[in-house]
C-alpha cells in the first residue's frame, strides 16, 4: 500500500472504532466507496492442521482497505461487547448454514487448500459485512442514519464519474486497482469510479436508488441530490445492465400503491414467463439478450449461459466444479479454466453447488419475507415509516434481479449485505 492508502486505512479504523455505534458504518463504507482494492496487503501462505497429520497449505490472503476495515470493526465489537439487535432469527441462520457449505464444498474440489482459500474470502465478506451492519443497526432510525450515510458518499462518486467521462481519466486510477483511462465499448466511455467494472459502478447506483428515495419525507434535499448521483452514477456507466436495474427499482417502489396485492402480482408474474416460454422458439430468459439499452449489450451471454449451466448441469450440480470454460464459446483472460459467470446464481453454483444456490436464495426470500411482515405488522405506524421498510425491500429487489447478470467480485459486495442487515435488524426490533 502507498503511505496515502497506509495513513486512510488508519484514520478510517480509527474512526470505526471511536464513533457512537449508529455512525460506526460511515467510515466503513468510506472505505468502500472511496478506496479502490488495488490498495490492499496479502498475508501467508501459511499452513494450519485439520487434524494431527493432514497439514493444509492456506494463502496468501488478499486485503484490500474494505476487508481490513471490517476486520477493525470486528476488533471494535469484540473489545466493547456489542451484540445483534433482537435474538438471532431466521435470517441470521441461514447466514451460517449457507458460509458451513461453502466450507464443506470446497473439500470436493480438486485442489481443497486453493478452493478453501476462495471459500474463506466469500464468507469473510459476506459475514463480516453482514454481521457488522446487523450490529451497528439496532433500530429503524439507525438504518435511515445508514442510508443517509450512502446517499452522501455516493454524491461525489458521482461527481467523479461523470469528469471520468467527460475527461476519459479515472481519477481513482491513482490508487491502482483501477485503469486510468477507462473502458470504451460502441463509442462510449464506460466510467467505473473506484469499482472494479462499470458495470459493478452502475449496480451500485441502481440498487442505492431505493435507499435514497426513503429519506424523501426527512431529508428532501439530500434526497433528491442522491437520486441525482445515483442517476448520474448510472448514465455514466454506459451499459444497459444497471439502467434495466433501475427501471427494477422505481418499478418495485411503485408497487408500493399495490402492496395489498402482491400474491396476485407474484401470480401474474409467474403466468407471464410460462406464456413466454410459449410463444418463444427459445427458453424464456433469452429474454435478456432481446434487451439492448444503449447498444453493444452482451445479453445473448448471459442468457447461453444460463443455457449452458442447465446442460452441465451434471457437472456442479452437488458441491460445484473447477472447470467451465467448455460453457461457452470465449473464456476469461485470468483464468484458463474458466467462462466468465457473469451471474451471481452460478457463481455460487461453481462454488458449491445447487445447495448454495439454494442457501443463498433462501436468505433472499428471508428478506422479502422479512418485508412484507415488518411492513403489515407496522399498521399503526405512520406511512412513512412503512413505506421506509418496502423501499429496503425494493432495493433487495433489484439486487435479486440484477444478480441473473451480474457477478459482484469487488468491495460491491457490501451493499447486498447491508440490504439484508437492514432488514434483519427492523425485523428483529419488531419480533
Amino acid at each position: 500500500m502507498t503511505d496515502f492508502s497506509t495513513g486512510f486505512l488508519l484514520v478510517t479504523a480509527a474512526g470505526l472504532y471511536a464513533l457512537p455505534r449508529r455512525w460506526a458504518p460511515l467510515p466503513l463504507l468510506v472505505g468502500t466507496c472511496y478506496m479502490t482494492i488495488g490498495q490492499a496487503i496479502e498475508v501467508g501462505p501459511f499452513h494450519f492442521h485439520i487434524i494431527r497429520l493432514l497439514i493444509i497449505k492456506v494463502g496468501p490472503f488478499h486485503f484490500p482497505i474494505f476487508r481490513l476495515l471490517i476486520l477493525a470493526g470486528l476488533t471494535r465489537v469484540i473489545i466493547r461487547g456489542e451484540r445483534l439487535a433482537g435474538r438471532m432469527n431466521g435470517m441470521d441462520w441461514l447466514m451460517i448454514v449457507w458460509s458451513t457449505w461453502a466450507l464443506i464444498s470446497s473439500g470436493f474440489h480438486d485442489n481443497p487448500s486453493s478452493a478453501l482459500v476462495s471459500r474463506l474470502g466469500i464468507i469473510y465478506d459476506a459475514c463480516g459485512a453482514y454481521f457488522l451492519f446487523r450490529i451497528f443497526c439496532q433500530s429503524i432510525e439507525d438504518v435511515k442514519t445508514l442510508c443517509f450515510i450512502t446517499a452522501v458518499l455516493l454524491i461525489p462518486i458521482s461527481v467523479e464519474m461523470f469528469f471520468e467521462k467527460e475527461n476519459a481519466y479515472n481519477a481513482f486510477s491513482m490508487f491502482g486497482g483501477v485503469s486510468e483511462i477507462p473502458e470504451i465499448r460502441g463509442g462510449r466511455i464506460r466510467s467505473q469510479g473506484p469499482f472494479s467494472h462499470s458495470i459493478l459502478a452502475g449496480t451500485v447506483g441502481a440498487v442505492c436508488l431505493p435507499l435514497i428515495v426513503c429519506l424523501w419525507q426527512e431529508h428532501r434535499k439530500l434526497s433528491l441530490t442522491g437520486i441525482v448521483a445515483c442517476l448520474l452514477i448510472i448514465f455514466t456507466c454506459g451499459s444497459s445492465g444497471p439502467i434495466m436495474s433501475a427501471i427494477a427499482a422505481i418499478g418495485a417502489l411503485f408497487m408500493w400503491r399495490y402492496r395489498e396485492h402482491m400474491r396476485f402480482v407474484r401470480w401474474i408474474a409467474i403466468l407471464g414467463y410460462i406464456a413466454l416460454n410459449i410463444v418463444m422458439n427459445a427458453p424464456a430468459y433469452y429474454i435478456i439478450a432481446r434487451i439492448n439499452m444503449i447498444g453493444e449489450s452482451t445479453g445473448w451471454h448471459r442468457a447461453r449461459l444460463i443455457e449452458s449451466a442447465f446442460y452441465h448441469l451434471n457437472e456442479w450440480w452437488l458441491v460445484g466444479t473447477d472447470f467451465t470454460r467448455h460453457w461457452m464459446p470465449t473464456g476469461v483472460p485470468w483464468s484458463p479454466d474458466h467462462a466468465d459467470i457473469t451471474n451471481y446464481y452460478l457463481y455460487f453454483g461453481v462454488v458449491g453447488g445447487l445447495p448454495l444456490i439454494f442457501l443463498f436464495m433462501a436468505i433472499l426470500y428471508k428478506g422479502f419475507s422479512f418485508v412484507g411482515k415488518a411492513v403489515g405488522q407496522a399498521s399503526n405506524q405512520p406511512q412513512e415509516s412503512r413505506f421506509f421498510i418496502w423501499a429496503l425491500g425494493s432495493s433487495l429487489f433489484v439486487h435479486a434481479v440484477t444478480f441473473l447478470s451480474v457477478s459482484y467480485f469487488d468491495q460491491s459486495i457490501m451493499f447486498i449485505y447491508l440490504t439484508l442487515a437492514a432488514i434483519s435488524s427492523i425485523w428483529a426490533q419488531q419480533t
